[in-house]
């Protein structure tokens, strides 16, 4: 028989039990990870060739060094796409707050200061030369 003090015995208990079904569903997920990763280092064939050795990039045979020049405009196109998708996925929340009663003219004000903020950006981005495609 347990002592429990208020039922706080039972209360850590279910708590525990709760946390061991988690524990033991991440068990078996690892088990099964490990186990299918086994078998296949055992079922595979492993007669390592030259050309199986080989690097191996977008079916070209590769020729040179392995360091190459990349144009770094690239990556400001980039940074540019996903600052703007960042500015589409907080435009969608912010007109159905807007919408709501009571809202109006406080989100109204801190969607223009979050767009100026943008605007600044894309003006320094384009007397910087970044969005002219050369």
């Amino acid at each position: 028989m347990r002592e429990t003090l208020g039922g706080s015995t039972v209360v850590a208990a279910d708590y525990f039990r709760s946390y061991s079904v988690v524990g033991l569903l991440a068990l078996v997920g690892v088990l099964f990870i490990a186990v299918a990763f086994g078998a296949g280092r055992l079922l595979r064939p492993v007669v390592p060739t030259p050309e199986k050795l080989l690097t191996y990039e977008c079916g070209v045979d590769p020729v040179g060094e392995g360091w190459a020049h990349t144009q770094v405009r690239y990556y400001v196109y980039a940074f540019l796409y996903v600052i703007f998708a960042v500015d589409s996925i907080f435009l969608f929340p912010w007109a159905t707050v807007f919408a709501a009663p009571g809202y109006g003219a406080t989100t109204l004000v801190e969607m223009f200061v979050f767009l100026g903020f943008l605007a600044v950006g894309l003006l320094y981005a384009y007397k910087k030369g970044v969005l002219a495609w050369t």
